[in-house]
């Protein structure tokens, strides 16, 4: 889909793509970027859109090879396809909102610095197509790294180069350039500077001593470039920002350029690299007592602590069989009314007593389509397992590892056909757990249904934020590859807000739109030194290894991690992190402010990761990150707790032992307190009303309706992060309410 149009070198190791991408092209404006990505084994990389062709539908990207990522795209030709491209992201020119009128009246400067000339000419551009004649500085270390010299002269006469050896222009620096203008009376009231960290920071320095206000560009920061890793956290007047979402522009005076270059650095230094171990051994030998609960075999703790593979290998059919003959197949069965989806977990139980598989993967298909997702990653402790009767005496039937076993099954042997079309259609935006619960369900309905995914890949936080060991990623392909025969069409690297618009949905014909977006934006504790290089949130850590491979051989995007690592959490995420950590070769542990009772993490993930040496600091609360003079993270400094009483929550309050403070030693430390959402699907759509904590008011007497008509929402977007059968269960109930909605409108 994205093929290369065109290939320019422009210097030696300086690329020019034009690239057919039409609705990025049709959406683009000065300012914002894109992310590329080569091929599945490929690094996302962020780049800022430098020229669009709305006619022909092509956007322009200009890179350095400076890697092997850059040298897997230097080496595609006109002909070639992207695998992926997604956009625009960020948020475009602060000029673009501003009167024109009033801009004719301003004198503006353009500062570009190497391959920052790029980003600097669709602006130039847009000043010209509004009649504005604007100044352009060109910094290169030589002649031979100029470029866009014409185009711009095209755009402008006043263009001003300046090398650093003297070879073309000023022999100087791009400060040297303004500072010479400055002083031949040239009045400025605005400066833009894009290019080099170093560079845009003694552009503002100076300009702050001019007193000229100052734009600068922090893309080179930018990583996920959707705002779900908080890699690119920069400080801003104090208060930390995401380059990606709420920039890449930002005051140039404000920003804290001596910590987002420690954090540019260790991104560039880093070369980390993992291998996986095939070479994971069973331990076939464990017998299940058919009196007692199932058993399921693992994988020996020493041995999966140094591989990826699945821990959990599940039932055979004959412990399956066993197992489900525990099961009382109650009259008024607790267990499905704990269920979130409400399976008829009595009636696919039932049909596995008597063997008759299929006939029980036909019930638990009636009621969910990501049977064994749910079977793997649901709290059942919590819910239907939590509300067995049989739970009471003894322990409860392992109604999950049923589930699993049945939809495992169902993979490989179920076939499902699509229902009749009613001729409505429905946008869904997410293909995490709440969209993909509302779309299957939706097109058994007889819709039309669009998923549109924001990342390359499917599945939301099913993909990128569950590791391969609890959760195997062909199994979320199947699930997914089950849902797309039920008629549904999925498109990824489109992000609503950006890509398109839900009102832009609506006015295309679609009955009613479905946000599944979730919540991706990591939260931070604001303890000092948090943005310590070394210093990550869970999101970012675990989609590098879960969604971009960084644990794999020839994937070209190395984990950040030292041998050190502490993780501050103690939920299922936290413990998915130091887990990962682990395996990629750390000593791994987990700092939690409260005491083993309180841990919201599965049992089964606590006690796993106990048995696979993950180290508990428990009782202990992180008040200051440590770090050296280069603001490398050394250690965690903390303090001991107690349980005071009883919070809203129902759990003791922990509460500060006075001079317990101590320090943990670690080089990275993994920042697992949970996700909020992000405003790119709420802040573009009209009349949506929001909760004081940014996620989507849903109308009274209503689970997914919200005030905006036509539009629907459910999973973490309304209730904040929460569990993927509580988003599902969302999903579904979404489905059934835009049915409801779409034929009372008919």
């Amino acid at each position: 889909m994205f093929e290369i149009m065109k290939k320019e070198y422009l210097s030696e190791n300086i690329v020019l793509m034009d690239i057919k991408a039409p609705k990025l092209a049709k959406k683009a404006m000065p300012g914002e970027f894109l992310i590329v990505k080569v091929d599945e084994f490929g690094e996302r990389i962020p780049l800022t859109v430098c020229d669009y062709d709305r006619k022909y539908e092509t956007i322009t990207i200009i890179y350095q090879i400076v890697g092997k990522s850059t040298e897997d795209m230097a080496a595609l030709e006109v002909g070639d396809h992207f695998q992926d491209v997604v956009g625009p992201l960020g948020q475009m020119s602060e000029f673009v909102h501003e009167d024109i009128e009033e801009l004719k009246k301003q004198k503006i400067v353009f500062i570009a610095g190497g391959v920052g000339t790029a980003p600097v000419y669709p602006q130039v551009k847009w000043f010209a197509e509004q009649g504005i004649e604007v100044d352009v500085i060109i910094g290169a270390r030589n002649k031979d790294y100029v470029i866009l010299e014409n185009e711009f002269r095209a755009l402008t006469p006043n263009v001003y180069v300046c090398t650093d050896d003297g070879s073309q222009g000023l022999h100087g620096r791009v400060t040297d350039m303004l500072s010479k203008l400055v002083a031949e009376d040239k009045k400025y009231d605005h400066v833009v500077a894009i290019g080099p960290m170093i560079m845009m920071k003694f552009v503002a320095l100076l300009t702050k001593e001019l007193n000229i206000p100052t734009t600068v560009s922090l893309n080179p920061l930018m990583v996920d470039g959707t705002g779900m890793c908080g890699a690119c956290r920069v400080v801003i007047d104090g208060e930390v920002k995401f380059a990606c979402v709420d920039g890449p522009e930002f005051d140039g005076h404000k920003v804290d350029y001596d910590e987002a270059q420690n954090r540019l650095r260790m991104k560039k230094e880093n070369k980390l690299e993992h291998g996986e171990n095939k070479n994971c051994p069973i331990d076939h030998e464990e017998v299940i007592d058919p009196k007692k609960r199932a058993n399921p075999r693992m994988l020996e703790a020493a041995a999966r602590s140094k591989c990826f593979e699945e821990v959990n290998l599940g039932l055979t059919l004959d412990e399956a069989v066993r197992e489900s003959k525990r099961c009382l197949e109650c009259k008024n069965p607790r267990c499905v009314s704990a269920c979130p989806v409400g399976i008829d977990i009595p009636g696919f139980i039932g049909e596995l007593k008597n063997v008759e598989v299929g006939k029980s993967a036909e019930v638990l298909a009636k009621y969910t389509k990501l049977a064994s997702v749910c079977g793997r990653v649901c709290p059942q402790e919590k819910q239907c397992e939590g509300s067995c009767i049989v739970g009471i005496k003894s322990e409860p039937v392992a109604i999950g590892l049923l589930e699993r076993f049945v939809g495992d099954w169902s993979l490989k042997h179920l076939e499902v056909t699509s229902t009749p079309k009613n001729g409505k259609k429905v946008g869904v935006i997410g293909s995490g757990p709440a969209g993909l619960a509302a779309a299957a369900e939706l097109a058994t309905l007889g819709y039309d249904i669009d998923v549109f995914e924001s990342l390359h890949k499917l599945g939301g936080v099913l993909t990128y934020g569950i590791p391969g060991f609890r959760l195997p990623k062909d199994i979320v392909n199947g699930e997914i590859g089950r849902i797309e025969k039920l008629g549904v069409d999925f498109h990824t690297n489109v992000v609503v807000g950006k890509t398109t618009t839900v009102d832009e949905l609506l006015d295309e014909g679609y009955d009613a739109v479905f946000i599944g977006s979730g919540a991706g934006l990591p939260r931070f504790m604001g303890i000092p030194g948090e943005n310590s290089v070394g210093v990550l949130s869970a999101n970012e850590f675990l989609t590098r290894v879960n969604l971009m491979g960084g644990n794999k051989e020839g994937y070209h995007t190395p984990t950040t991690i030292g041998k050190k690592v502490a993780v501050v959490g103690a939920g299922n995420v936290s413990m998915d992190a130091a887990r990962v950590a682990k395996r990629l070769g750390a000593d791994s542990r987990i700092v939690y402010r409260r005491s083993e009772e309180e841990i919201p993490a599965r049992h089964e993930e606590v006690e796993h990761a106990m048995e696979e040496g993950i180290e508990f600091n428990l009782l202990t609360n992180p008040i200051a990150v440590i770090a050296d003079e280069t603001g490398q993270v050394t250690g965690l400094k903390c303090v001991k707790m107690e349980l005071g009483e009883a919070d809203e929550s129902g759990r003791r309050r922990p509460q500060t032992i006075e001079g317990s403070e101590f320090v943990i030693e670690a080089d990275t430390v993994i920042m697992s307190i949970g996700t909020m959402p992000n405003d790119l699907v709420t802040g573009t759509t009209k009349d949506l009303e929001l909760t004081r904590w940014n996620t989507i008011q849903t109308m009274e007497n209503k689970e997914t309706a919200t005030s905006r008509e036509g539009v629907f929402a459910g999973g973490d977007i309304v209730t904040g992060a929460a569990t993927v059968i509580l988003a599902m269960g969302a999903g579904k109930d979404a489905a059934h309410e835009i049915h409801e909605y779409i034929k009372g409108k008919n």
